[in-house]
């Protein structure tokens, strides 16, 4: 009987994209490093996933920036990759960040532990009184569009435009909590407000697992890499900022080496566990 294959999987990023404060190829050139130890692995730019992906058992999309730089290309990789049932990780069914900030809405409204969110003008007194306000679109990422607004402002803006509003939050500190499938494999958070991008390891409490799985179970992704990014406000609590779903980036650079090993343990057996009898 011949010897099936190894997995082949294709590794969709943009070495090339610059973000503010990390290098997000510096994190994938790792990643790919560790994971070629296990498949037969390629990579290629999100522009060309579309035409070599039917090749693969699996295409793993990772730190390949905002999709709003290649939004058609973007769209037409999700629509034939969904059409022929293409093997994608994380799986393209996330209700969170893959498919717009809307979920901010959604979360709200449900109750749960979230910066409170609305899209109309009309419904601008469910949210409670602030000295300002912060406007961003839901087809945002990186802070792209993102304005502060002062609360006379807040009739004017153009919310046909796909606007979300919400109060600004003068929190302590921000945090992320990165998963693998629906395991917290570790935590990160930012002393200090006004430098996101500066990470040190956060201890995690029973409190803050709850509040985070809370998040990955309301997604119900069946498999893949999420983080849930929360702010702690001044009274202690923790209010959820974004779940990223599509292609967070991890900050591995910034965890010790156990943990990081771990991380590609899991992600390894992540992948390798969508692709049957691999």
């Amino acid at each position: 009987m011949p010897r099936r294959h190894r997995t082949r999987v294709l590794y969709v990023t943009d070495l090339a994209y610059e973000a503010r404060g990390r290098r997000y190829c510096d994190e994938d050139i790792f990643l790919t490093s560790r994971l070629r130890a296990s498949f037969e692995l390629a990579l290629c730019h999100p522009l060309d996933a579309a035409g070599l992906m039917d090749a693969f058992d699996a295409v793993v999309v990772r730190n390949s920036g905002p999709v709003l730089g290649h939004q058609e290309a973007y769209e037409a990789f999700r629509a034939r990759a969904l059409d022929q049932g293409t093997n994608v990780y994380n799986p393209l069914n996330g209700r969170a960040d893959m498919a717009g900030k809307g979920y901010l809405l959604d979360l709200t409204e449900a109750g749960y532990p979230v910066i409170p969110t609305v899209d109309r003008p009309e419904d601008l007194g469910r949210l409670p009184v602030a000295p300002r306000y912060v406007a961003k679109p839901k087809l945002g990422a990186d802070s792209m569009g993102l304005r502060h607004v002062a609360p006379p402002d807040l009739t004017e803006l153009p919310y046909s435009e796909g606007l979300l509003v919400q109060p600004h939050i003068d929190f302590r500190y921000e945090v992320s909590f990165y998963f693998v499938d629906h395991e917290l494999r570790y935590a990160l958070y930012a002393p200090d407000p006004s430098r996101r991008w500066e990470l040190r390891p956060y201890e995690v409490t029973g409190a803050d697992r709850e509040f985070a799985r809370s998040f990955i179970d309301w997604n119900t992704l069946p498999h893949g890499i999420q983080r849930v990014d929360a702010c702690r406000t001044p009274e202690g609590d923790l209010l959820l900022v974004e779940l990223e779903d599509l292609n967070p980036y991890l900050s591995l650079d910034l965890v010790d080496e156990t943990t990081r090993d771990a991380f590609v343990a899991a992600m390894t057996d992540s992948i390798r566990a969508t692709v049957p009898s691999a």
